[in-house]
């Protein structure tokens, strides 16, 4: 872990702002497109990189906004790593958010986000929060190969139903799905039930598949040699060199997945999904006015 004072914490721009307080990520995923090389890390994946002035940049650009919109976080590094429990960065961003009335969006693979669930709630009550949680599998034997260093999916559905308790949205990643090994029909519809009981606004899915690039093509061809022998070889032969990998099963979980969403009024497209996150109540944008 080192530390930087970054210039801006910001980016995007109109209904949805984007900001990441951690480069790099120890949560040790094997799939994880953020190792690939085309992000430029100029340090090892693991040392995490951590903008220690991300708060007072939030703060600053907050209050330069004219008007209120949503502030996303996870998209590159999750906020909720282990570094978290000490360095609160994540917690004094939300206090930030909560105090200037913007709402949040935040995705993690961790249940440590329960340490901020009342703020969470607060952000909820005046504005607007939306809780994102991965799901790839609903064995916890194969998450703890896949996600080592994370806690595994029933806790993960526990943050879930807590959410929902509090009346705060979620939305689940169900991606990505890894040819060969939880692209299963038994796998999927798992997952997606419990999806409908715990009450999630949306699922967003990418395809039923994964993509590699440099980098991230390496660490997880080396995972598959260590926890799945042969199975390299069989992706190799099956999808060569390319950037997306679709299940062959596809169709079919594809079909399993609409028809549950579709049944459970559930968004089920990136695209509504990506809306929805991105929306925060008009009262909100119309208050705003008045701070200019």
């Amino acid at each position: 872990m080192h530390f930087v004072d970054a210039k801006g914490i910001l980016t995007g721009s109109g209904g949805h702002n984007g900001m990441n307080i951690y480069r790099g990520c120890s949560h040790g995923c094997i799939y994880c497109d953020s190792r690939s090389k085309c992000y430029q890390f100029t340090h090892p994946f693991e040392d995490i990189e951590v903008k220690q002035n991300a708060p007072e940049l939030l703060e600053k650009a907050l209050k330069s906004k004219r008007r209120k919109c949503m502030i996303g976080t996870g998209s590159m590094s999750d906020p909720y790593m282990h570094c978290e429990e000490n360095l609160q960065l994540t917690r004094r961003c939300l206090e930030i958010i909560r105090d200037n009335d913007f709402g949040v969006s935040i995705i993690t693979k961790s249940d440590r986000i329960l340490r901020d669930i009342d703020l969470l709630d607060e952000i909820n009550k005046k504005a607007k929060s939306v809780v994102q949680i991965t799901l790839t599998t609903y064995d916890d034997e194969l998450c703890s190969i896949l996600e080592p260093n994370v806690c595994n999916t029933k806790r993960r559905i526990e943050v879930l139903e807590l959410m929902q308790k509090r009346g705060i949205p979620t939305v689940v990643w169900l991606t990505p799905i890894l040819p060969f090994i939880n692209d299963t029909e038994e796998n999927i519809t798992a997952i997606l039930n419990e999806c409908v009981r715990t009450g999630v606004k949306g699922i967003i899915n990418f395809g039923m598949g994964l993509t590699l690039r440099d980098g991230d093509r390496e660490y997880y061809y080396a995972a598959l040699d260590k926890y799945f022998p042969g199975m390299k070889e069989q992706y190799i032969k099956t999808f060569g060199n390319a950037y997306e990998l679709q299940s062959p099963k596809a169709k079919t979980l594809r079909a399993i997945y609409k028809k549950i969403c579709t049944e459970n009024n559930i968004m089920s497209t990136p695209d509504e999904c990506f809306a929805y996150l991105d929306e925060l109540p008009e009262k909100y944008h119309q208050m705003s006015l008045f701070d200019i």
